[in-house]
């Protein structure tokens, strides 16, 4: 399905409309397909069905998304009434208290009535209705009348809290629950929260939350040493039937290693193909040191700019399977030298960059060295296409392109840090088909960025999440950064 923009629009009322009608339609397929399938869930139907499933949800949260939508004609057809809230669930009162002198003539006021607004939120393990109870006041004398305004809400004229909102986002993104899952999930709690509604917030939460996905990618770019990592992430081709390879790539800056009190932080972007073109893009204005694999689209970004600095965990690994597989005496004693390098590592974790340069020096660089030339040596003694040979060969390569290492206490012996930012991805990959759409796959890029930036810096995603949502609507733009994760509960 096209992304529609206020350009791409239809400019007479007759298209307009049949543009709604057709995406309605199209969703309402899809959930009489879905419910089909439900009554005979079973076998690859049953895969099938997951797929429809999260076709519906992307579709879904790309309407509440794109402002675009909003500029379409209703759709005619009956519009369900919104169901009250539960009334098992806890109802807490907050209280929006008007002066009680009146503004005119100073006089006390008397309470004529109030009005109330309930919202659905979630605090940690349990639901919750909050009421929001705004007292009306009159005067006596003059009859002036004063109330309280409503707060602004995340979503005007809906009833998730932030509370509420935040776990839905952390749910999906976190915790790899697809909307349909949660809605099972909470209606064994008798609270009747169906997909469309909750694509709805999803859409426009992320809407709401792109400036702050946008602050931390500056911060990410702005450092001076970055590691990546890309993988693939299987999407939905709606227009085939069939899904597609995409691939998400993971930006991190991380100087804890050499005691930088610069704050941690992941930007992630989502791009459908792994052109090298994506990684030039994503990095057009970067200038450091970039900790990656040997992927050859990275080669045209090295130079003056972006040094690059290679990965001996990615040399390691191979020796590591070998010796696994084969009990290798050269793979185990390349595994030993290798640990000799990262036991002096660990030992400096958390030093200046000048004290880990002169240890490296001293300690390292002769063991880094000697493993080079013992590596040269036992080559030729090899069968020329052997996977130990392979193994080889390429360490001998990428070591080549370690030299950073020795130069910049800033650098690190291996791109891990980027892998294990990479974690999130592979467990949600394993749970369910990954996104619904590019579009889908952008948006999960997003929730990955502040998600992981937030666990980084030692942050419960869910609490600060709950924050942001609170206050974000009211918040100037160009104050943004006082919401970036390692600012939660700091006071002014």
């Amino acid at each position: 399905m096209a992304v529609l923009t206020q350009d791409t629009l239809p400019d007479d009322m007759k298209a307009l409309r049949h543009l709604a009608m057709e995406q309605s339609f199209l969703i309402e397929k899809l959930k009489a397909q879905i419910a089909v399938m439900r009554r005979h869930q079973f076998g690859s139907k049953s895969e099938h069905l997951d797929q429809l499933e999260l076709m519906l949800e992307e579709m879904e949260i790309k309407q509440a998304e794109d402002p675009a939508f909003e500029a379409l004609p209703a759709a005619p057809k009956d519009q369900p009434k919104r169901k009250p809230l539960p009334d098992h669930l806890p109802r807490e009162d907050v209280v929006h208290a008007p002066e009680a002198e009146c503004e005119e003539c100073g006089k006390p006021m008397r309470v004529m009535g109030e009005d109330v607004r309930e919202q659905l939120d979630y605090v940690p393990g349990r639901f919750v209705v909050i009421r929001h109870v705004r007292p009306k006041l009159s005067c006596r004398d003059c009859g002036t009348i004063n109330q309280a305004p409503m707060p602004s809400m995340p979503i005007e004229r809906g009833i998730p809290g932030p509370g509420l909102l935040a776990h839905v986002i952390v749910s999906k993104y976190a915790d790899h629950l697809p909307l349909y899952r949660q809605s099972q999930i909470y209606g064994r709690e008798d609270v009747d929260l169906d997909t469309s509604t909750m694509a709805d917030w999803v859409g426009k939460s992320a809407a709401l939350l792109d400036p702050l996905v946008e602050a931390i990618g500056h911060h990410v770019m702005g450092g001076d040493v970055l590691f990546t990592d890309d993988t693939p992430v299987p999407v939905l081709d709606p227009g085939r039937g069939k899904t597609k390879t995409g691939r998400l790539w993971a930006y991190v800056h991380d100087g804890r290693g050499y005691g930088s009190e610069t704050p941690p932080s992941a930007y992630y972007r989502y791009s459908p193909d792994r052109k090298g073109e994506r990684p030039r893009d994503h990095l057009s204005g970067y200038s450091g040191f970039l900790h990656a694999d040997g992927y050859a689209g990275y080669d045209k970004l090295y130079g003056d700019r972006i040094k690059e600095v290679a990965c001996m965990a990615h040399v390691r690994r191979k020796f590591f399977d070998i010796a696994e597989s084969t009990a290798s005496p050269i793979a185990t004693e390349v595994l030993e030298r290798i640990a000799g390098l990262y036991g002096i590592e660990k030992e400096i974790r958390g030093s200046p960059p000048d004290t880990r340069v002169a240890v490296r020096w001293e300690r390292s660089k002769p063991l880094f060295d000697d493993l080079q030339a013992w590596l040269g040596a036992t080559l030729p003694s090899l069968p020329g296409r052997s996977s130990l040979a392979t193994a080889i060969r390429y360490a001998i390569t990428r070591m080549k392109r370690m030299e950073p290492f020795f130069q910049d206490g800033r650098c690190e012996l291996d791109n891990n840090t980027a892998e294990r930012s990479m974690r999130c991805v592979a467990v949600g990959r394993k749970n369910y088909l990954f996104a619904g759409s590019d579009r889908g796959g952008e948006r999960a890029a997003a929730a990955y960025t502040l998600i992981e930036t937030a666990k980084l810096n030692g942050v419960d995603p869910q609490a600060w999440l709950t924050d942001v949502l609170t206050r974000i609507a009211d918040h100037p733009i160009n104050k943004i950064d006082e919401f970036l994760p390692w600012r939660f509960g700091q006071t002014d």
